[in-house]
């Protein structure tokens, strides 16, 4: 609706599921439709100055932007609430099915997050069947890893390796076949949902034993998905290898956990780049490199760091002092979106139980335990809803230990591990994404805040300035050849 030249009282406006704006500049009132709890961002394009441009919304970090209507995932913040498809996460994570032929439920909620709704017991089998059909990976696909330094972050390789992935498949490149490819072409679509999901653990095993310099274990059609990215990383040269099944369930379940949070950073970063209509091994890449970021998939790092710096429990008081004193950080504790109890956190807490009968406890674990007790029962904290969240609990469980360091996962090997079950929910997102009519390309718009126009100055004409802007670390060597001589060294 256009403007309405009026002063009024905007009481006497009667009640209806709109939101009337009134411009102080001009004295125009608006009236805009509230659809499900959100405005359209672009009516207020229709709310122009004398003379100027509409108005925008400035919303740097997305904290109250809507880019999407979803059907996947479910957040509640307030009342601690996670669902899948309407599934409480719950649920899914402790009463789907807990074997089937040996199948843990972590492809039956793949399925579920990607196509909507449970499969059937024969479309679970077949589903099953086609993602562990397709774990093996190219043998230059393997040359291509091999030639990553020895040393190489398992993430950065993770991330090269899921990109290069694309190259392989030229069947799903649509610069080749198309720029509507997987919007018309189901059958595609679906072939590269189901290689993504059965390549990602073979690439991210491959990454961790590289960095352990032990050559690359092919994956097991007869193991389950979860069984069988354990044999990958652990096989040496044991006969019939069978990686433990409470390991196995506990990792099932830590999947499940964390195989969609909604529109956080990396699935954001998925949605943005697949409205290009790149193919989705080009996404998943950029989304996993989203994770890789210290503030996202690297938080659980930060968590486990804590802990170390803290070392012993009678140090608690003091660092808990420090951070009331703002000198120190508590990581793990809060979130954007939850503000109470991570719903997360507590399923990780008892599936710790069953994992540190098997592999011991953990030295750090009562450091673990005190502080969330501390905390918990703090004024300072509980004012501010600082809850324990997942990544407190993923990287130590008060009442069991340090879960995936128990379990031997190496520290920067986290966010490769959060990756793995991502995938699912990345998928679902560019799927739905991709479908919706609503979504074009994403284009943020600005506020330029730069200078006007300005006049080139030619170099000679330029005011004399040595100040070096472009600073930056050397290798040691650099000092040596600093002071060595040679042709064509500046003066």
């Amino acid at each position: 609706m256009g403007p309405r030249n009026s002063l009024s009282c905007l009481e006497s406006i009667p009640k209806a599921n709109t939101l009337t704006v009134l411009d102080n500049r001009n004295g125009n009132t608006y009236q805009v439709d509230i659809d499900d709890g959100v405005i359209s961002a672009t009516a207020f394009q229709k709310m122009k100055a004398t003379g100027g441009g509409g108005i925008r919304i400035y919303d740097p970090a997305y904290l109250n932007t809507a880019v999407a209507r979803s059907k996947i995932c479910e957040i509640d913040g307030d009342k601690g609430i996670l669902r899948y498809r309407g599934y409480p996460i719950e649920e899914l994570a402790e009463k789907s099915t807990c074997i089937i032929d040996k199948y843990f439920e972590v492809l039956e909620v793949s399925f579920l997050l990607i196509y909507g709704f449970l499969p059937s017991k024969m479309q679970l089998d077949t589903w099953t069947a086609d993602v562990m059909r397709h774990t093996i990976i190219h043998t230059k696909m393997q040359e291509l890893m091999h030639s990553f330094q020895y040393d190489a972050h398992p993430m950065g390789m993770f991330i090269s390796s899921i990109a290069a992935l694309s190259t392989f498949s030229p069947d799903a490149n649509p610069a080749l076949l198309g720029s509507d490819l997987f919007q018309k072409n189901i059958q595609t679509r679906n072939k590269q949902i189901i290689r993504l999901l059965g390549k990602t653990p073979t690439i991210a095993a491959a990454c961790y034993r590289h960095r352990i310099g032990r050559d690359y274990n092919e994956p097991q059609a007869n193991l389950s998905y979860s069984e069988n990215f354990l044999y990958m990383m652990d096989h040496l040269s044991e006969k019939n290898y069978v990686p433990n099944p409470v390991l196995a369930k506990a990792l099932d379940v830590l999947f499940i956990l964390h195989a969609d949070h909604e529109l956080n950073c990396s699935t954001a970063a998925m949605r943005h780049i697949g409205s290009s209509l790149v193919d989705p091994y080009s996404a998943v890449a950029g989304a996993a490199a989203a994770l890789y970021g210290p503030l996202h998939g690297g938080a659980n790092e930060a968590v486990l760091r804590m802990l170390e710096t803290i070392g012993t429990v009678d140090k608690i008081p003091q660092f808990i002092q420090d951070v009331k004193d703002k000198k120190k950080k508590l990581m793990g504790f809060g979130h954007r979106v939850y503000k109470t109890y991570d719903p997360r956190a507590t399923i990780i807490r008892r599936v710790a139980y069953q994992v540190f009968e098997v592999v011991g406890r953990e030295p750090l674990i009562d450091v673990a335990i005190e502080l969330e007790k501390i905390a918990l029962s703090d004024k300072y904290f509980i004012d501010r809803n600082l809850y324990p969240n997942v990544d407190y609990y993923s990287a130590n469980n008060p009442f069991k230990g340090l879960i995936y360091r128990a379990m031997g996962f190496p520290t920067d090997f986290f966010p490769v591990l959060f990756a793995i079950p991502r995938v699912s929910g990345w998928l679902a997102h560019w799927v739905e994404s991709i479908q919706d009519p609503e979504q074009k390309i994403a284009r943020p718009r600005q506020v330029y805040v730069g200078e006007g126009k300005r006049t080139y100055v030619p170099l000679e004409h330029r005011e004399s300035n040595d100040e070096i802007p472009h600073k930056h670390t050397k290798h040691p060597f650099s000092k040596r050849s600093s002071v060595a001589s040679y042709d064509g060294m500046n003066k």
